[in-house]
């Protein structure tokens, strides 16, 4: 007679348990929807993170690290998936690994995840991304390679946001491809300084407000004309 009013309660229990799981996650589920409405990012995060400890979710996960990486909370969007480089993850999980490995200057590493999208999906702004991030490894010929595909695949309304200044910019992709190109050109050939002015000149034609472009230029500029000065 004991073990099985025992049964009942335990049955009773895991029942009641249950019931209460359930009623929780329909909760945090319409907790999420209002926040997104009112775009509550703290809110959002809050209601994945609930939802994720109730009812675990490959998708949600991504989503929920999408979210902290927008936010520019990137170490918190890779502790949420990880910075392993996995074939399988979806593309959501493989963007916000590589921007959060680049904005947290692990150039090796986001390489390799930028790598996965290219291969997925070759565009002009992975290009970009790619031959960037092989300048800072110090690979110039990957680099090139990307370069040249970025130059050939750049349409006139394609953009690049820049963050050097106080107020960010955009200049066109095109432009942007140039003046990687005179960086390469330079690392390649230290003391052919003029070929790569002359390719920033290209750059400047096509945006004359490139600001970080002006700057490379002058930084050359200035280079050569101390290795023009003569030794006392």
């Amino acid at each position: 007679m004991k073990k099985l009013i025992l049964a009942l309660i335990l049955m009773v229990s895991f029942a009641g348990s249950a019931q209460t799981k359930s009623e929780l996650q329909k909760h945090y589920e319409e907790f999420y929807r209002q926040m997104r409405l009112q775009g509550d990012i703290n809110g959002v995060i809050n209601a994945l993170t609930h939802l994720n400890v109730l009812s675990p979710s490959k998708e949600r996960m991504d989503t929920l690290a999408y979210i902290y990486a927008n936010d520019n909370q990137h170490l918190q969007a890779l502790n949420t998936i990880g910075i392993e480089k996995v074939e399988t993850d979806s593309d959501l999980a493989v963007q916000v690994k590589a921007i959060s490995l680049k904005a947290l200057n692990q150039p090796k590493r986001a390489l390799e995840q930028f790598e996965i999208l290219y291969k997925r999906n070759p565009n002009a702004y992975l290009a970009y991304e790619l031959a960037d991030l092989k300048i800072q490894l110090g690979d110039n010929d990957g680099a090139m390679t990307n370069i040249e595909y970025g130059i050939t695949n750049s349409k006139d309304d394609m953009k690049y946001a820049f963050y050097e200044r106080q107020q960010p910019y955009e200049v066109p992709l095109k432009a942007a491809f140039l003046h990687l190109k005179a960086l390469v050109q330079f690392n390649k050939d230290k003391d052919n300084i003029d070929a790569a002015v002359a390719t920033i000149d290209e750059a400047l034609a096509i945006d004359p407000n490139f600001n970080l472009a002006s700057l490379s230029k002058q930084a050359l500029l200035n280079r050569k004309q101390t290795a023009e000065e003569p030794k006392k």
